[in-house]
């Protein structure tokens, strides 16, 4: 992260700020002990397992449908799963989407969405419950990764300079408080669960509200 001082509020953030709790100003309250996670869309060029059939929707305005979606990577339709979205790139359906929620299932569509249906932004969408559509997020302390080690300062920066909105909702379950996930876009190559940049930060510090 950038080295970012508030000179005329309560906190002194940087790279490796403590926790703040309960601090206003201008708008924005700064808090910590937030945990941050990631998500992306899956894009099945990058998966290779044996192919496993769909079903469900073909079109948005559907649930639970029973209608053949086609085939992909067993890995591909586990991603969709698990991140909610990934980008069909053979066949019939290329260069659609197949999404997925736990109320809905499966469907055929022409973006990866957020919770109210419009399309989701890479670093901008954020989930998290409890705030309102739209609310203004930034990370402002990046804690420490969840296996206690340091964060990377390119994947802190990266992530603290975005100006993040909470524009998306969590599957029920996997949220809670303090709990923000940011979208990151597309995977870009394979087994990108490894990647530095999908990531869980723990007692990182979060700023809500509009701010000046």
């Amino acid at each position: 992260m950038l080295d970012r001082r508030w000179i005329a509020g309560c906190a002194v953030v940087a790279m490796t700020a403590a926790a703040v709790h309960g601090c206003q100003r201008d708008g924005q309250e700064s808090s910590g002990g937030w945990k941050v996670t990631t998500y992306y869309t899956a894009v099945e060029s990058l998966h290779q397992d044996d192919p496993r059939q769909v079903t469900g929707c073909p079109k948005l305005e559907c649930d639970n449908g029973h209608d053949d979606l086609g085939s992909y990577p067993a890995d591909f339709v586990q991603a969709v799963q698990d991140e909610g979205a990934g980008r069909i790139t053979t066949g019939p359906h290329a260069g659609r989407y197949l999404n997925w929620s736990s109320g809905s299932g499966y469907w055929l569509d022409t973006a990866a969405r957020d919770t109210h249906g419009r399309p989701l932004r890479p670093f901008v969408t954020a989930a998290a419950d409890g705030f309102p559509d739209g609310t203004p997020i930034r990370l402002a302390g990046c804690g420490r990764q969840e296996d206690g080690t340091t964060v990377p300062a390119t994947i802190c920066r990266r992530l603290s300079l975005a100006r993040w909105k909470i524009l998306d909702a969590f599957t029920p379950g996997l949220g809670g408080k303090r709990h923000v996930d940011l979208y990151l876009g597309e995977e870009t190559g394979p087994d990108f669960t490894s990647a530095p940049i999908y990531t869980t930060l723990v007692d990182a510090d979060v700023r809500t509200g509009a701010g000046k």
